[in-house]
């Protein structure tokens, strides 16, 4: 799917952060950093992430960028006299955690999880939440191997969403489901980004790799704003290069 791009119309370039310009976690790609030099002659570039605005710019090596963080809970605006970010933006939302364990507690006990490192889910100050399904201290090589093609999520999928109805849920990292509370999502947070800078839907395109069913893309991918897709971060460059 993903809406065709009227390129005549573009004047906003949107981009997800791991897999689409970096590898999982790692710094900004110095080849992608040049992409995204070049694209800005021409477009407003902003940053469209799952975790916090400050840990998005600290990972893009203070990349001169505005960034909607926690999925449209924060927002944060360049500034070039100090050479960071101003925090504009910072919504949170209380979390009933009692709720929130006896729900992780069925998912695990019906899917098998029920051993597992450290805490079942890690709260995040914003009231999105991560469930971990190997448990919060789990081995990274085990995180890892465990469901790397997250076909073993995507059984669950459906009824993790039925569960935790109050939150928009996410295939998250390699062992988890991000969960952020309802309406927030980055299409959400990208519509209204338009609305408050009188942009259109035509006037975004959203880069992004993870638009698969679960994924935190997927959202922008089914609506109405172009899309491109990364399916590898070392092939950026050449995805963008339509827009040029």
């Amino acid at each position: 799917m993903g809406t065709k791009i009227d390129k005549s119309k573009a004047k906003l370039i949107a981009f997800d952060l791991d897999g689409t310009l970096t590898q999982h976690k790692q710094p900004l790609d110095e080849k992608n950093r040049k992409m995204l030099d070049h694209l800005s002659e021409k477009y407003k570039l902003l940053m469209v992430g799952a975790g916090q605005a400050a840990r998005i710019f600290r990972q893009m090596e203070g990349y001169p960028i505005d960034i909607i963080g926690n999925y449209g809970l924060q927002f944060a605006k360049y500034n070039e006299m100090t050479r960071n970010i101003d925090i504009v933006r910072d919504q949170s939302f209380a979390c009933d955690r009692d709720s929130v364990e006896k729900r992780a507690a069925y998912i695990r006990q019906k899917y098998g999880y029920t051993e597992f490192a450290g805490a079942s889910v890690e709260y995040h100050p914003s009231g999105c939440i991560t469930l971990a399904l190997l448990g919060t201290k789990a081995n990274q090589a085990d995180k890892l191997a465990f469901d790397p093609d997250r076909k073993k999520r995507r059984i669950m999928y459906e009824e993790v969403v039925e569960v935790f109805s109050d939150y928009n849920v996410f295939v998250g990292g390699s062992s988890s489901f991000d969960m952020a509370p309802k309406p927030f999502h980055k299409y959400y947070a990208l519509d209204l980004y338009c609305k408050e800078n009188g942009l259109s839907h035509n006037n975004v395109v959203f880069v992004g790799d993870d638009y698969g069913t679960g994924g935190n893309d997927e959202s922008v991918y089914q609506s109405d704003i172009g899309f491109l897709c990364v399916d590898d971060y070392r092939k950026f460059k050449e995805v963008v290069s339509c827009l040029i």
